[in-house]
């Protein structure tokens, strides 16, 4: 396949690709061994994780709307803003965790989440084009 022809695949694929979930965990070593947070979120829906039907139920309107609401889902530059925002939260949480169980003294913690939030907040001005580098891809 022709590199011109993959290209139009790829941005034909990329303009149609919906997300319905985003998944983000992080872990945090410390001196008492590894702290551990999981965030998973769904465009709009109710997850069951186990799989079935129950994937595609929308909690709002009925029937076949509610199908058809979940399958809508995000685009692709909506779910790189939303695994920032899920991830930044997942960052956060798995550092106070880590505060909260001794794992990391309070300091870590505090100068962990102020580096933590300068850089989210760094990429997602920069997803939206805020400081002039917007990656829409």
């Amino acid at each position: 396949m022709d590199t011109k022809k993959e290209t139009l695949i790829f941005k034909r694929l990329r303009e149609h690709l919906r997300v319905t979930k985003v998944v983000c965990t992080r872990s945090v070593k410390g001196r008492g061994g590894d702290t551990y947070v999981g965030f998973s979120a769904a465009w709009d829906s109710i997850q069951d994780d186990a799989g079935g039907a129950a994937d595609l139920m929308s909690p709002q309107g009925d029937g076949d709307t509610r199908i058809a609401q979940a399958q809508i889902g995000m685009t692709l530059r909506e779910a790189k803003l939303a695994a920032l925002v899920l991830g930044l939260q997942a960052d956060v949480a798995a550092h106070d965790h880590s505060a909260a169980s001794g794992n990391i003294s309070p300091e870590q913690r505090d100068s962990a989440v102020q580096a933590i939030k300068a850089n989210y907040s760094h990429l997602i001005a920069d997803l939206l084009g805020e400081t002039g580098g917007g990656k829409d891809d």
